[in-house]
């Protein structure tokens, strides 16, 4: 276990083109997003540059990224913390999202062709294999996958962009509950591609509002849990 919490392995490789700042901003975001880096958690700027073969300066900047965007709150005299959401954050970004999907799934119904229908039951079939296999990992990708494929067979280039800037928030709320809802998520997956299928619009808007909503409803209960 690293000093800053980090699991061993968890800590990408930097990939060598592009400017190193959004290299290291990418890195710690992704540390965060998939709660390697967890919330509340001290983030020591020698530390993590350490970890990540840099120097302080990219990893302070990727820091101050990071908490004009909200992933990290930077706190006089005491330094950086990974942000901890509040129950009103992940209200608001969770009603945002339902609306998007609702939105992407019933496009999909009146849009989406065999092979994209394919698509998604392949997706569905290796997300039922991760949560027999207790892959949390897996799950959570293949859960954000199978999603952004409902939304590119929505058609709708302006409702993707507007999903994309929730999508990492979304996996981060997503993480710490997906063991918790398990193969009922892929039950509810199956029952929405069924309705994608069968072009039936109107069931696959309720669909997808009924799976965001219990994706909310798992979040708080994990709260007060």
């Amino acid at each position: 276990m690293l000093s800053t919490g980090l699991p061993q392995g968890s800590v990408p490789k930097l990939e060598r083109p592009g400017p190193l700042r959004d290299r290291v901003y990418g890195a710690l975001l992704e540390l965060i997003t998939t709660r390697a880096l967890q919330p509340g958690q001290h983030l020591v700027e020698s530390e993590l540059a350490g970890h990540l073969g840099v120097s302080r300066q990219p990893v302070r900047e990727a820091l101050q990224r990071l908490n004009t965007e909200g992933w990290v709150d930077l706190r006089p005299a005491q330094g950086a913390f990974v942000h901890e959401p509040t129950d009103e954050e992940a209200d608001q970004l969770l009603t945002v999202r339902t609306l998007l999907e609702a939105e992407a799934a019933r496009l999909a119904a009146a849009n989406a062709g065999s092979a994209g229908i394919a698509a998604l039951e392949e997706l569905c079939a290796q997300g039922e294999s991760a949560v027999a296999a207790d892959d949390v990992d897996a799950a959570v990708a293949l859960n954000a996958r199978l999603h952004a494929k409902v939304m590119e067979l929505a058609g709708n280039a302006v409702l993707a962009e507007l999903a994309g800037q929730v999508d990492r928030r979304v996996r981060w709320y997503y993480t710490p509950i997906a063991r918790q809802r398990g193969h009922q998520s892929w039950i509810e997956h199956r029952e929405l591609i069924a309705a994608i299928a069968d072009r039936d619009q109107r069931r696959a808007t309720e669909l997808m509002r009924e799976h965001t909503e219990h994706t909310r409803t798992s979040y708080h209960a994990r709260q007060r849990g």
